[in-house]
């Protein structure tokens, strides 16, 4: 089984424009999500996927694969798609561009599943949620799973809702069983090649989710509990975080 990650990059960001290029202790943040990526074992090749030549120039000169893209893609996984007609790989990692503290182990949990049963057409994670605020919070996406470990639901709302401790859920928060989701997926080839022939579905829609489309369209999308974490960069203020934790260690 032939394993490829794929790191989609875009220039173009509202809130840091130029994000992947990012100069984090001498090498650009692409560079150190490319890095990462590549010690997973689990993995066989790295490839970036942008649309913009400043990004593809600074791959090629640390020596990184990089594939040109179209610049009309929607999403991130519509430009997967794209650079996946070209592989003959087995499944598709989605690691996102902006993570350059993802731990290789993540990687490679999100993997192991789909390595092990083909019925499986999807792959991500999640990690518990660590206090009420996160749970509460919008921006925090939220999922809850079957027996089995499958998605039922991704929600930018608390879910499960905790009826008993409606009124007082800060202060029963240690009894709450939540968890929020990584924004890390793997594809099987096949599959991720007819995702973007798939209509926008209308909880997709109201969420603003975009897996949401495969749990509407009836596809497996298996969770797996982590307890790893990472430190993801939207905002300069995380560009400096970034920078604080690699230079401590």
């Amino acid at each position: 089984m032939h394993i490829t990650a794929i790191i989609p990059a875009r220039y173009a960001s509202s809130r840091f424009p130029g994000k992947p290029l990012a100069d984090i202790l001498g090498k650009p943040m692409i560079q150190r999500v490319y890095e990462q990526t590549a010690q997973a074992e689990l993995v066989d090749e790295v490839v970036v996927a942008t649309d913009d030549e400043r990004i593809f120039n600074a791959v090629e000169a640390f020596g990184g694969k990089v594939c040109m893209t179209s610049d009309t893609h929607e999403t991130g996984t519509d430009r997967l798609a794209e650079v996946a007609t070209q592989l003959d790989s087995d499944l598709i990692v989605n690691v996102q561009g902006d993570e350059p503290l993802i731990n290789p182990k993540m990687i490679d949990q999100a993997i192991a599943p789909l390595k092990d049963d083909d019925t499986i057409d999807m792959g991500t994670l999640m990690i518990p949620i660590a206090d009420v605020d996160e749970y509460l919070n919008p921006n925090v996406v939220k999922v809850v799973t079957n027996r089995q470990g499958n998605a039922l639901y991704f929600s930018r709302s608390p879910i499960p809702y905790y009826r008993d401790y409606a009124n007082a859920l800060g202060e029963n928060f240690q009894h709450v069983r939540a968890f929020k989701h990584v924004g890390m997926y793997v594809y099987r080839r096949e599959f991720l090649l007819a995702y973007p022939g798939l209509n926008m579905t209308p909880l997709e829609q109201a969420e603003k989710l975009e897996q949401l489309r495969a749990l509407e369209n009836g596809f497996c999308i298996r969770v797996v509990e982590t307890h790893l974490h990472s430190q993801g960069v939207d905002t300069p203020e995380d560009l400096t975080r970034v920078c604080e934790i690699l230079a401590q260690s």
